[in-house]
């Protein structure tokens, strides 16, 4: 598959931008708080959608990451923010406020923290159950895949515990950060079910970078084969011009090929379609038949 920075974005991936009056709630609870969204940072084609349903993605130890990856947006730096000990609370406070029952927490990589930031992520999962009936879902960097940062992570009992693997092997290197590696995300992953097998893994890939259809069922056969649980496969769209270049947009039907050879391999849920991401309907894990909250 060759690169064409030229491809023009089609009909489907065109999106609604009224924002309603829970958007609003959502970006006033955000700036009160002084929290940070992976929508926004990450410029998300749909964080309108989510934030009109009172649904968010909190991002927390700073918007600073320490590394630079070809399809990302976040700010990047050698050192990232200093450590906000009451960040955890801040979040509890917002979670409450809007009333949400279903919370997604993820982060920039922290490479300069000893543990990686994994002490403070724990502390906002245990911060944000202690406020009442909320699931937890946690979507983690890769700790350079250190097992007492995981140990913290499980022993904080989020529901869900997601890590991106982002792309096929053979693009690794040229969509990730060099820190990062299929491997280690492959590592991660397994490691998390077996410290708690209750714990519903998590895992996403974006498509058109230039992967084939084969590599990409190669990647779904090997995130199954260390028990992630659930998987969303979603169109990397280009977000500022110094990142990597769209080289195709992939069509719905192949997303509907990627979702039912994904089922066949036996993933409790899939979520697949040009403008799937990591957290799209997060809560639609709910729908799982065999359901329970660890």
């Amino acid at each position: 598959m060759t690169q064409n920075t030229n491809v023009r974005k089609p009909s489907w991936l065109k999106i609604s931008l009224r924002r309603s009056d829970s958007y609003f709630e959502v970006a006033r609870t955000l700036r009160r708080f002084n929290l940070h969204t992976v929508c926004e940072e990450a410029q998300c084609p749909n964080s309108i959608e989510c934030w009109g349903r009172g649904t968010a993605t909190f991002m927390i130890l700073g918007s600073i990451c320490t590394r630079s990856c070809g399809f990302c947006s976040v700010r990047c730096g050698r050192i990232g923010e200093p450590v906000d000990p009451d960040e955890p609370s801040r979040l509890a406070e917002a979670v409450k406020r809007l009333g949400l029952k279903y919370v997604v927490v993820t982060s920039v990589d922290r490479d300069d923290l000893p543990d990686g930031g994994a002490g403070h992520f724990a502390d906002c999962v245990r911060a944000v159950k202690a406020i009442g009936d909320c699931i937890v879902e946690v979507l983690i960097p890769d700790f350079q895949g250190n097992h007492e940062s995981l140990v913290k992570i499980v022993e904080s009992k989020p529901n869900v515990v997601g890590h991106n693997i982002e792309t096929v092997r053979r693009l690794q290197g040229k969509v990730r950060d060099p820190r990062a590696s299929y491997e280690t995300s492959l590592k991660v992953l397994g490691e998390v079910k077996r410290l708690d097998n209750k714990i519903y893994t998590k895992s996403s890939l974006m498509v058109g970078l230039g992967e084939s259809d084969d590599e990409v069922l190669e990647s779904l056969r090997d995130l199954r084969e260390c028990g992630v649980d659930i998987v969303t496969i979603g169109q990397y769209l280009q977000p500022t011009r110094r990142n990597l270049p769209v080289v195709e947009y992939v069509k719905p039907e192949v997303f509907e090929y990627y979702r039912i050879e994904a089922e066949r391999l036996g993933f409790k849920l899939v979520l697949s379609g040009p403008l799937v991401r990591s957290s799209y309907h997060a809560s639609s894990l709910q729908t799982i038949p065999e359901w329970n909250r660890p």
